[in-house]
């Protein structure tokens, strides 16, 4: 009976066996299966959050795809049409290599990048020409010399004229081309003989690539570079003004509301100011497309950019400031907030016009007007000085303490709590003298390491103790961080005169528009620039 039971249990844990592999092989795919469709679920979902957002905060982009790709089917037809493929022929390649690399989002960039590809094709090709005219003219030895050193100088000297400022500033893509298009023509001629066909080839197929994209980008849903940098000057005031608004008012917040605000609160302030102070690569940028930019504005003006720069600059100066100020709310020595207090109706009235003076030059800029008269006016100096007077009124809190007698008995009383922890070391001492003297060197060869690592330790606990009694002691400090906020706040007042100044100079050199409170009779007070501002500009004889 025992040894049927047995077989019996034995056949049923083989059954189960044969049966449970495949059960478990297919229970791991069905668990991939799922995990794999979860993936690409999120994955999809993902890629449509990533789409959506890439056109919803700037719908130019999807313009600017389509753009893309209606050039690229233009020059496509040069392969697909086949009497165009007959004149071309594989040179037709260069024309879809010029729209991929020349058309840019901007109609400056594209400009740039056009006429630099154009100048550097026509001037390589017309070298190559001349160099492969004298080559042919000398024995094969002499020709195969004589185009290695002509490719030797020409390119050693277009290399080093990379490193110019100037030209590398503005056409170092020329030169590039140029080095290209010379060493391909000129290489290639030593092996083929028709060597001006080829020239004229490739010029006509980029010369057509150039000509699309510049259509596209001029005359189709342009995109302007300088109105880039004209939108982001007005933007960076208006973040500059939010950022200096929302510091001050989370400074002297409640306690409770601050508790309940979240890490993400300190957002707003810091990528206000941190676009403004990563911008100067972008504005340089800017400001070099649209040196290149046709005068395409309802006057037909050419706007200073490079004064813009300028602008850009002051303004990472003052985004310096805000840094600053904003530093003031993350410091380990708080001002309390009973003391705050008597400070909170002066120091927001005092950020509100600063904020009303920035949003004033934004809206100055944006229009393209004179800012108001009233942009510095009576309110801003008046906020001051009650900044001023409230200071004043507490002179207990900012020029001294009459308890200094107190903080010299801390010190003192931290100063005894040393000695008398010498003294206790001292005493083990003179106890372990008492003994024997072998026995005494024994007990402190033994307690050599663990007292130097007590002493140590204790040094190390009572030196931040006294650091803490010293200036937790001194009644005047719980104003000190108050005291660095207020002198940022004066010192925003300040940097906001250059703002102003500049702003005014960009105005006057651009010819803005007078000053109406109305904004509906506004008159231009000049036709023409008063001063050349392009002279560090790239010259107008390429329009």
């Amino acid at each position: 009976m025992a040894t049927k039971v047995h077989v019996e249990m034995e056949t049923e844990m083989n059954g189960n066996g044969r049966n449970g592999v495949p059960e478990m092989v297919k229970n791991s795919w069905k668990k991939r299966l799922l995990d794999f469709s979860g993936k690409m679920k999120r994955f999809t979902g993902c890629l449509w959050r990533t789409i959506w957002k890439a056109g919803r905060e700037d719908p130019r982009r999807i313009i600017h795809a389509f753009k893309v790709g209606l050039c690229l089917t233009l020059v496509s037809l040069l392969y697909l049409i086949e009497p165009l493929f007959k004149s071309f022929g594989t040179s037709a390649i260069w024309a879809v290599m010029t729209v991929v690399v020349v058309l840019e989002f901007t109609a400056g960039a594209t400009l740039c990048k056009g006429l630099n590809r154009g100048l550097g094709t026509v001037l390589a090709g017309s070298l190559a020409f001349l160099i492969n005219y004298i080559a042919t003219r000398s024995e094969s030895v002499v020709r195969a010399v004589f185009i290695g050193a002509a490719v030797f100088l020409i390119g050693t000297a277009a290399t080093y004229m990379r490193f110019f400022p100037y030209i590398k500033k503005n056409y170092d893509y020329g030169v590039v081309i140029f080095l290209l298009t010379f060493n391909l023509i000129t290489v290639s001629s030593y092996r083929v003989e028709n060597v001006l066909k080829i020239v004229h080839d490739r010029f006509y197929a980029i010369s057509i690539g150039c000509a699309i994209c510049l259509f596209m980008s001029l005359l189709v849903f342009p995109i302007w570079s300088g109105e880039d940098l004209h939108n982001s000057t007005v933007g960076k005031l208006e973040r500059l003004a939010k950022s200096i608004e929302a510091c001050v008012n989370e400074y002297f917040n409640d306690p409770e509301i601050k508790e309940n605000q979240d890490k993400s609160s300190e957002g707003p302030i810091y990528k206000g100011y941190k676009a403004v102070l990563d911008s100067k690569s972008i504005d340089e940028t800017l400001a070099l497309y649209a040196s290149w930019e046709p005068r395409h504005s309802r006057n037909c003006y050419r706007f200073p950019w490079q004064q813009y720069v300028k602008v850009g600059a002051v303004l990472r100066q003052f985004g310096y400031t805000v840094v600053a100020l904003h530093g003031c709310l993350q410091t380990e020595i708080q001002t309390p907030r009973s003391v705050r207090a008597r400070f909170k109706d002066p120091c927001i009235r005092l950020a509100g016009e600063v904020t009303k003076a920035l949003m004033e030059l934004a809206n100055s800029i944006r229009r393209r007007r004179h800012c108001s008269p009233e942009i510095l006016s009576d309110h801003l100096h008046e906020a001051l000085q009650d900044l001023d007077t409230a200071i004043k009124s507490q002179p207990r809190l900012f020029l001294g303490s009459k308890k200094s007698q107190t903080t010299s008995n801390m010190l003192a009383l931290a100063a005894a709590h040393v000695a008398r922890y010498k003294q206790e070391k001292d005493h083990g001492v003179s106890l372990a003298s008492v003994k024997t003297e072998s026995s005494a060197f024994l007990e402190w060869k033994r307690k050599r390491v663990g007292r130097e690592e007590a002493k140590e330790n204790e040094r190390k606990a009572l030196r931040p103790q006294l650091s803490k009694i010293a200036i937790t002691s001194l009644e005047f400090s719980e104003a000190l961080p108050f005291a660095a906020f207020a002198s940022l706040l004066v010192e925003i007042v300040a940097r906001l005169d250059h703002v102003i100044e500049e702003v005014e100079e960009l105005g006057r050199i651009a010819c803005y528009k007078e000053f109406n409170p109305d904004d509906d009779d506004i008159s231009v007070t000049c036709k023409r620039p008063p001063v050349d501002v392009t002279k560090n500009q790239l010259p107008s004889h390429a329009f």
